[in-house]
């Protein structure tokens, strides 16, 4: 049991995501930060998207009381002010990392499960608030942090393997597919890469100078210590080529959250990110017994399929 404990909180960048990669700086442009409810309970690895002339930020709402994390939508106006939060996916396992997108004319959420034993792909049913399971992808892995682009014909996921747990944080997996629901392939490289710096996804991979970059996790020191941007200068099915683009630190207007940063997160003209503060908790020890209880008993009663 860690005795000093990670409190996470997310911040809308007025920068495009592009634009701080060039700059190689998060402390380019002004930080919104959005509030925690609580103090046993903060909000993780934001993704966004516009709708309407609003910014929906689906976010993990992560709680120190039960140890598990569910899915909220912030739906925010223009200024950024918050006009509605709701949870929007909650299950009996750890839920983080809402990787959202739009393709098929559809909209889905790719969310971290890995407790489940498997990658689930939900779509809206009433886009922001209602979704659906509809589809589990088989890989080589079960991932972590799985995240999409579709480059040159092919869906691309790249994700970090669950195990063995020594390679969440320092192994890359890729896999690639002709259509969202597959079949999909996993990379005859895998791990494309491995790198004791970290190389966990840490947000949306987006296209610069015609190459995929990939936020990935610095996690020398403690997890989520930073980001790096890693460049795919040959990405086939065939053969992956990498190369590191930059890095990004908490920036200095996030103190005292300035012991990590894990996600980058492109929505349009800006960008999400979160940082890391840690910091002893009486509340989150005390939360402790009551939190291994719960975790164990929803182990043992919950059926994956």
């Amino acid at each position: 049991m860690q005795v000093v404990k990670d409190f996470w909180r997310c911040g809308i960048v007025a920068a495009d995501a592009i634009s701080i990669a060039q700059a190689g700086t998060l402390d380019i442009a002004q930080i919104r930060w959005l509030p925690n409810r609580s103090s046993l309970r903060y909000l993780a690895d934001p993704f966004g998207l516009w709708r309407e002339g609003r910014l929906h930020i689906f976010a993990e709402s992560f709680s120190y009381r039960t140890g598990l994390g569910e899915i909220d939508v912030l739906v925010l106006d223009e200024d950024f002010s918050i006009l509605d939060q709701q949870v929007i996916l909650r299950e009996p396992w750890h839920l983080s990392y809402p990787f959202v997108f739009e393709a098929d004319g559809e909209t889905w959420i790719l969310p971290e499960a890995h407790e489940s034993g498997a990658l689930w792909l939900y779509r809206a049913v009433d886009f922001p608030f209602r979704w659906e399971r509809t589809k589990q992808i088989a890989l080589d892995h079960v991932p972590l942090d799985a995240s999409l682009i579709r480059h040159e014909g092919h869906w691309w996921l790249f994700y970090a393997p669950a195990d063995p747990p020594a390679g969440r944080l320092t192994s890359l997996c890729a896999a690639h597919a002709q259509q969202l629901d597959g079949p999909w392939h996993p990379h005859a490289a895998n791990p494309i890469l491995i790198d004791d710096g970290g190389l966990r996804p840490g947000g949306t991979p987006f296209v610069m100078q015609d190459m995929v970059h990939l936020p990935v996790q610095r996690c020398e020191g403690s997890y989520g210590t930073g980001l790096r941007l890693l460049r795919f200068d040959q990405l086939t099915p065939a053969r992956t080529a990498t190369s590191f683009a930059g890095a990004l630190a908490a920036p200095a207007v996030a103190a005292p959250f300035i012991h990590g940063c894990h996600t980058l997160s492109a929505a349009g003209p800006v960008s999400l990110i979160d940082v890391k503060q840690m910091r002893f908790s009486a509340p989150a020890l005390a939360a402790w017994p009551e939190r291994w209880l719960r975790r164990r008993q929803a182990r043992t009663s919950v059926q994956f399929a």
